[in-house]
């Protein structure tokens, strides 16, 4: 459950992310680290990716997490 909040974050915050690259043709974390091509820049694009990929099995766990939350 815990990775799941930390995956969904990891999704709210590249979600704001592409919302300034889109709206404002900025990208803070390039902005912050020092480019797009920086280690750390891209550290946070693949952790963003990968929570992204992570948050595929949310779909196919729907009636697990409902049924759990009902148990409560």
């Amino acid at each position: 459950m815990m990775l799941d909040k930390l995956a969904l974050t990891l999704i709210i915050i590249g979600a704001l992310i592409w919302g300034g690259v889109g709206l404002f043709q900025f990208d803070i974390i390039a902005w912050m680290f020092g480019g797009s091509a920086a280690v750390v820049s891209r550290v946070i694009y693949v952790l963003v990716a990968l929570a992204g990929l992570y948050c595929i099995s949310l779909f196919f766990r729907r009636n697990e997490l409902v049924e759990s939350h009902d148990r409560d």
